[in-house]
Parts: structure tokens; sequence; C-alpha cells
């Protein structure tokens, strides 16, 4: 089959690279425009352009395909299939129809569990148990087409929301392969998804990624880990905006507001939440390198007990 492919960061450029290591016929590769990355701001490919032009695939990336021009464009290509995965654009009905199949999508949840753009951090955060890739018919809704192939996983109450993107990277190639020799043999059976089950999955913003200790600390936990690596949670001590690698939920019964330090020592750091406490045991200092608890407390630090930490800037 003639196939165009669209994605953008690295989780959409593993999934190119097992097509290609496949052997699939990839056309084209659709891409977002370059964007300005690190400290001089220069123009930067995305990893799947990256990982395109290594291969030599010819590479689009338009803004969006409200212009005729670029409509035409893709149907110049003649696919017989568009695989799509975290392209950042949300395809109009004119696109999904140029594909004789149509478009399929490689979706990092079990739907219709999570919709939306985050769903490996939100799975987190809520404490599920399980998650996985599903495979679906892509339609003019937000990630509400028929299921075409489905993978789970459990989800260990350690790993952050970097680990759980790799480990659902690999299970991600795996369906999309098994549904591209689905269509082509012609045993595909889809199911629609059950719409009273979905929750959508906002995009992660900076701003939720602050503690706000009158949550519980189990909650606040659960978030370290969902936004590590990003966005990064955070607390404020004074003027310094400190981020919080990792921390552990740890039952006790206190009186102290919300943001007290309960305790400082090796283990980590010990803050009142509304409910229980939160363990810090790993941060980053501004300007500095990530440190365990035991590395900070040999040389300046703003931790003692009983200061309160800002639950907002």
């Amino acid at each position: 089959m003639r196939i165009v492919f669209a994605g953008t960061p690295e989780f959409a450029a593993d999934q190119l690279g097992a097509l290609i290591n496949a052997g699939h016929n990839i056309v084209a590769v659709y891409t977002q425009p370059d964007r300005p990355s690190g400290r001089g701001k220069k123009l930067t490919p995305s990893p799947v352009k990256a990982l395109a032009e290594q291969h030599g695939l010819k590479v689009e990336q338009p803004l969006n395909f409200k212009e005729e021009a670029d409509r035409a464009t893709l149907a110049a290509y003649a696919p017989d299939l568009m695989v799509v995965v975290a392209y950042g654009l949300l395809l109009p009905q004119s696109v999904l129809d140029i594909p004789k199949h149509g478009c399929i999508n490689a979706h990092a949840s079990i739907l219709p569990r999570w919709r939306g753009a985050a769903p490996i951090e939100r799975a987190l955060e809520a404490g599920d148990s399980e998650t996985g890739v599903t495979i679906m018919q892509m339609e003019k809704g937000l990630d509400t087409g028929p299921m075409l192939h489905t993978l789970r996983m459990p989800i260990s109450n350690t790993i952050t929301g970097g680990e759980l993107r790799e480990q659902l990277s690999p299970l991600a190639s795996q369906g999309l392969l098994a549904t591209i020799g689905m269509i082509q043999n012609g045993s595909l059976q889809p199911e629609i998804q059950d719409d009273s089950q979905a929750n959508y999955a906002h995009k992660l913003n900076k701003e939720e990624a602050l503690l706000n200790w009158r949550e519980s600390a189990e909650v606040l936990a659960r978030r370290v880990r969902a936004f590590n690596p990003v966005p990064g949670a955070f607390t404020v001590s004074g003027d310094q905006r400190i981020k919080v690698l990792t921390a552990s939920w740890v039952p006790q019964l206190h009186r102290a507001l919300p943001g007290t330090i309960l305790q400082v020592d090796k283990s980590g750091i010990t803050i009142a939440c509304q409910q229980d406490a939160l363990r810090i045991t790993q941060v980053q200092m501004p300007g500095k390198k990530p440190s365990d608890i035991a590395q900070l407390l040999n040389g300046n630090h703003p931790f003692t007990v009983n200061h309160i930490l800002a639950s907002e800037l």
C-alpha cells in the first residue's frame, strides 16, 4: 500500500521507524513546521522530519489543510492509507476522505478512557491501574472513531510520564503493524466507542504543574510522576522555583497548615498537605542539575522545618 505518515514528536518518530523497518511503502511524511528551540531559538526540525530525511523520504510541512493547494498536494500522493501519530493537527473531513482506506491513528490510551492531548499523563494523574494503545479509524471528532486494535499494559505505582511513554511506544508500533496487516487482508472488525465512558485528557500547562498543598498528598504524588519530565511539577520557596522530580505519599496525621515543612533529613523533605504529607526525594534547583535530598543538604537550600511553601504564584 501507498502510505502517508503524519506525526511530529519522538513517540511518532518511533512509529515511523517501525513502518520503515517493516518495509512499508512510505510515499510522504507530514510533520509540523520547524519550531524555534534551545537558548538560541534556532529553527529545529521535528524528530519525525529528522528521521524522514535520514531515509530520503519526501517531507511536507503545511501549517494546516485549509488551503486547497495543501489538500491537492496530499491527494497527488494517491495514498491508500494515512497513518497519524501525535501530528498536532485536527484533520478536517476533506483530508480524512483522501486516502483509499482513510486515516488511522495510534492513541496512547485504552479508548474511550482518555481522549485528547495528554492521555499518558492524565492516566497517571488519575491513578489508573492500566493503560495501553488503541489504533482507531479517524473521523472528524477528537479521538472518537471506531477502534481497530487495542493493546493493554499495567501501570506500576512508581513509573513516570516519560517512562510510561517509552513503554507504550513499542506497543504502538506493534498495534500499527498488526492493523495495517488486517487492512491489507480485509480482516478488520471495527468496534464503536462507548461515548459515556470517555474522559477528556486536557493538554498540560505549567500553571497546573505548581503543587497545590491544599490537595491531598496522594494526588500530588501522582502528579509529580505524571508531569516528569514535562512540564515538570514544581514548588515555590521565596523567589525560587524548585522543580520536584520524585516524591511519595506519606500517610501522616498532622495539624499543620498545607505547605508547612514538617521534616528535613537525608531521606527527604516531608511537607504537610490538606490530607497526609508528601515526601520529596529529588529536586532540581534553579540553574542546577537534579539532586537527591541527601546531596542538597550538603549545600545551601531553602528547606527548613516550619517554613511554608507557596501553593500559588
